[in-house]
């Protein structure tokens, strides 16, 4: 499976189809991220789409017969979670991903925050992280280049005649 980033000629904003949500994320009391699937090129990629809860609901109303189930899913975890980030996984023969049917996700690219504010000095204090970062993962991102996350631009229905 590859990343959808890596698929894309360009980073404009885009549509694709053929969506599948395996995870869902509560990151913090306001966003979450969805880890997803789509058919792009004819190939599998995956990518993760930063969402507010607002359209998050959207979606999973979308998700054919089992909205109701994937909403009282979220209900329950956001009534029980003590710990950020929570995750609900939908990769098993008992939870199989979500497809989103005759839905097209207009999304944008994102990119790090790699550079300071004019006039503002990098504190190095700030960024230290206690265990070594994982060196293949850091070779994946070039300053300046997009993420494998997007955001959500727009959610289109296909209406068949």
């Amino acid at each position: 499976m590859r990343r959808l980033i890596d698929a894309l000629a360009d980073d404009t904003d885009f549509f694709i189809e053929q969506v599948q949500i395996t995870a869902i994320v509560f990151d913090n009391s306001d966003d979450v991220t969805i880890w997803a699937t789509t058919f792009f090129d004819q190939e599998l990629h995956f990518f993760h789409l930063g969402l507010q809860f607002q359209s998050l609901d959207l979606l999973l109303r979308l998700a054919d017969t089992r909205a109701a189930a994937l909403q009282e899913d979220v209900a329950d975890a956001l009534a029980t979670v003590t710990e950020w980030p929570c995750l609900l996984e939908y990769t098993t023969e008992e939870e199989p991903p979500v497809a989103l049917p005759n839905v097209a996700l207009k999304l944008s690219c994102t990119y790090p925050a790699d550079e300071t504010l004019d006039g503002e000095e990098e504190d190095p204090e700030t960024f230290i992280i206690g265990m070594e970062a994982d060196k293949e993962e850091e070779e994946d991102y070039e300053p300046g280049a997009p993420h494998n996350i997007f955001y959500l631009e727009g959610v289109f229905l296909r209406v068949e005649p």
